[in-house]
């Protein structure tokens, strides 16, 4: 058995996906992240970086104590050496899955959680980040684009974490001002994985809880996007700094 520790935003459904393609056991424990729970004490023991994903694994490979995972390139990468499921043994292929996993979290989620800041949350226009980060991720895509060239997925004729890991960052494309049109490739590769029906399994359990969620309110912005090493702090009962 897998607890999740989720929410659904787009690096909670990298893990969905993997687990539902698996077919492994796993439990959800929905963190509102708009209501801050993902302060709570006994949370940061499993996530120090207070983000969602976070597993815990109580059926480890090594027969162990159970095994708590934080980030979620991390939580891929440990799910795949632990299934041997979508990571290929093959040197090279492996090499170049690690690289677009990798590409993806310091790349693609970091530049679109951006964009969707500036457009969607900032209290007013900024012109100059609006462009600058819708900018990039039209950039990002045409990379992904080209590297789809002559591919069925990301890194070759398998599907693997590594277009896990990007997809669920695709799938908001209309909000970071993009065209799926514009990159025919990327547009092929996303129609294919979205019409997996482990997709449809992962994103319906989304639905699910974000039908029970609250709006993004000012309280949940204050959680989303006003904290400081002083909300850590208080987290974890340390003494606040000089």
């Amino acid at each position: 058995m897998i607890d999740l520790y989720y929410w659904p935003t787009p690096n909670g459904h990298k893990i969905t996906l993997f687990l539902e393609e698996a077919e492994l056991d796993y439990r959800i424990v929905p963190i509102d992240i708009g209501r801050g729970q993902q302060f709570d004490p006994q949370f940061l023991k499993i996530s120090p970086n207070n983000r969602i994903p976070a597993i815990v694994d109580h059926r480890p490979a090594d027969g162990g104590e159970p095994v708590a995972v934080f980030e979620s390139g991390a939580i891929l990468f440990y799910l795949a050496e632990k299934t041997g499921k979508f990571i290929p043994a093959d040197l090279r292929r492996r090499k170049c899955v690690l690289e677009w996993l990798f590409w993806q979290v310091g790349g693609l989620g970091p530049m679109a959680g951006q964009a969707h800041h500036f457009l969607h949350y900032a209290p007013e226009p900024i012109p100059y980040a609006i462009d600058r980060y819708v900018r990039e991720v039209s950039r990002l895509y045409g990379v992904l684009d080209a590297q789809l060239a002559g591919r069925e997925f990301i890194a070759g004729d398998i599907y693997t974490i590594a277009d896990m890991a990007c997809y669920p960052w695709i799938v908001p494309w209309e909000r970071q001002r993009q065209k799926l049109d514009d990159f025919p490739n990327l547009k092929r590769w996303f129609d294919a994985i979205q019409a997996r029906p482990a997709t449809a399994r992962a994103y319906a359990k989304g639905r699910g809880i974000m039908a029970r969620a609250a709006t993004v309110d000012e309280e949940a912005k204050r959680f989303l996007f006003g904290q400081s090493a002083e909300t850590v702090r208080k987290a974890r009962s340390l003494p606040p700094s000089s």
